[in-house]
């Protein structure tokens, strides 16, 4: 195989690898009823006056499955915590105690699951079109090196299989996320 067609390859796996990565951490942001630590991951805290995320300034722990606490390393924080929690509008009421700021997580309606999903499909649908477009730039750069018609079409082909292998991945991903939304 021709090297810049190796390198082509590469480049388009990489973009489609970005793709995965940037939904799962999108996915991650969608909350799924039970309480967890990156549901604060946006969060963040004026800290002697630079922005500061939530998780360098504190502990974030789930003692069960509908409460977080979040255990500043310095008291004064408490209330500053507690204004940023709210001002990230998150759909939180933090309570603070003097010691740790608590948030209960409310169970998730049945009207609000259906927008978590619509939410999560737009998200993979998004993926999906980085993932393509990562097709249409490296079928177009094939084009361009000026190479023999069959190395063309089968450089093509490799690249069809490599997007149908991500846009499945991308359903899967997609998949479980839905589930996990939809369990009561």
């Amino acid at each position: 195989m021709d090297e810049d067609v190796k390198f082509i390859l590469e480049a388009t796996k990489e973009s489609m690898d970005g793709a995965i990565v940037h939904l799962e951490k999108a996915l991650v942001k969608i909350r799924a009823g039970k309480a967890n630590p990156s549901m604060l991951s946006t969060v963040m805290v004026d800290y002697y006056g630079s922005q500061t995320p939530l998780s360098q300034v504190s502990n974030i722990n789930t003692p069960d499955a509908r409460t977080l606490s979040v255990q500043p390393w310095e008291k004064s924080l408490l209330t500053e915590i507690e204004t940023a929690i709210m001002n990230a509008n998150l759909g939180f009421n933090p309570m603070n105690n003097g010691e740790v700021v608590i948030i209960n997580v409310p169970p998730l309606t049945e009207e609000r699951r259906i927008q978590l999903v619509k939410q999560a499909k737009s998200e993979a649908e998004d993926a999906k079109i980085s993932v393509r477009s990562a097709r249409q730039e490296a079928n177009k750069e094939i084009k361009h090196l000026g190479i023999s018609e069959d190395l063309e079409k089968n450089a093509e082909i490799d690249i069809q299989e490599m997007t149908n292998m991500y846009t499945e991945k991308i359903d899967k991903i997609l998949e479980v996320k839905e589930a996990e939304i939809m369990k009561v």
